[in-house]
């Protein structure tokens, strides 16, 4: 397939790098080496991960400790997203890009796989964000419609409804449909426009989703006698608390009424330059505190991610002062909002979606 064209402006080019200039200076002289706490993190949580698990296992009696010893480790498994295999998978935990991957690789032992989604969210996502066919992040279920110029069908009609009963099962869906889809479904967005998947990988992926039930299900029954019931039900918590965890994070940095879906043109042209369009389609939340910069690995400034993926998260308080400078003295599109206000919006969407309000008005 043809990947899609950014609108070529020249004058859009000669704004980019004014502002990567002004970030490259302002980095510059920052003079402690932050990744360095990132660095520290790679260590601490998946211990913090591996910590819980044992714990769970040496108390399976006490089936309270088992429980929220899971339901932790599924906390621990969204940070170790936010902070770690996110900045891995831009090479900005180390320098080496071998110790990134081995980072990366966490990421198949706690249920996901990381080849596919690098690709995902290097190679589909970070390219073409917001783009229907593109973006892999908004690559319709057949439940819920994200994109507002597509017509809402069936059950999608009445997705405002019932939304919450769906999200809390994102990561199900992702461990046992969306991997396999986008590894062997040949209409998914990754195998139309990523090409062929070597064979060892989808023989990794099965290997390891074998060894995530192993050691999450098979050990803490056979070897601690736990009982089925409760190896399921708390493994079950686990998963449904980071998928909650994960989507409150998540939801509000690109899929709002206020963000664009940007349409290809007929010939597979884009309406915005790169720069506009990172801005249209993507916003920050207002919150700036110890937790989110801490500990949710600075998510709240998702525009500075979009724009320079190659700094880590540890500078984007200060890229982010440059950005939204910069948009006001250009008149550059630039969205900042709370998130309960964001998180609300989102449903304001899928509401939206479900009444074809957009499809109405562009008709």
């Amino acid at each position: 397939m043809e990947k899609p064209i950014y609108l070529k402006d020249s004058e859009d080019v000669k704004l980019f790098n004014e502002l990567r200039k002004k970030v490259n200076q302002r980095v510059e002289g920052i003079s402690e080496n932050r990744d360095i706490y990132i660095q520290i993190k790679a260590v601490i949580l998946p211990m913090i991960y591996l910590g819980l698990y044992v714990l769970a296992l040496l108390n399976a009696e006490k089936h309270w400790i088992y429980i929220l010893s899971f339901v932790l480790m599924g906390i621990s498994l969204v940070l170790i997203y936010l902070n770690l295999i996110h900045e891995a998978a831009h090479n900005n935990i180390y320098k080496s890009k071998r110790l990134n991957g081995l980072i990366l690789h966490i990421f198949d032992f706690i249920g996901a796989n990381s080849y596919i989604w690098k690709k995902r969210h290097i190679a589909s996502h970070h390219a073409y964000p917001n783009v229907d066919g593109w973006d892999t992040d908004i690559e319709q279920s057949g439940l819920l419609l994200i994109v507002p110029w597509i017509k809402a069908k069936g059950i999608q009609k009445y997705q405002d409804k019932f939304f919450f009963l769906v999200y809390p099962l994102y990561l199900f869906n992702w461990m046992f449909i969306r991997d396999f889809r986008d590894f062997f479904d040949k209409e998914r967005v990754i195998l139309k426009t990523q090409g062929k998947i070597p064979t060892i990988e989808k023989v990794k992926m099965i290997s390891y989703k074998l060894f995530y039930f192993f050691y999450q299900i098979v050990v803490p029954v056979v070897f601690f006698k736990v009982s089925i019931g409760l190896a399921l039900g708390a493994w079950f918590l686990q998963v449904i608390s980071a998928s909650i965890f994960a989507l409150f994070v998540l939801l509000p940095l690109h899929p709002l009424p206020d963000n664009a879906f940007p349409k290809l043109n007929k010939e597979n042209g884009l309406p915005f330059s790169w720069l506009r369009h990172q801005l249209e389609v993507t916003n920050d939340l207002k919150e700036n505190n110890w937790l989110v910069r801490n500990v949710l690995g600075n998510f709240n400034f998702h525009v500075a991610h979009h724009l320079f993926p190659n700094y880590s998260y540890m500078y984007y308080n200060e890229i982010t002062e440059e950005i939204e400078e910069f948009a006001k003295e250009h008149g550059l599109a630039y969205k900042r909002f709370p998130l309960i206000t964001a998180l609300s919006k989102h449903r304001d969407l899928l509401k939206q979606n479900a009444n074809n309000a957009y499809y109405i008005l562009e008709e």
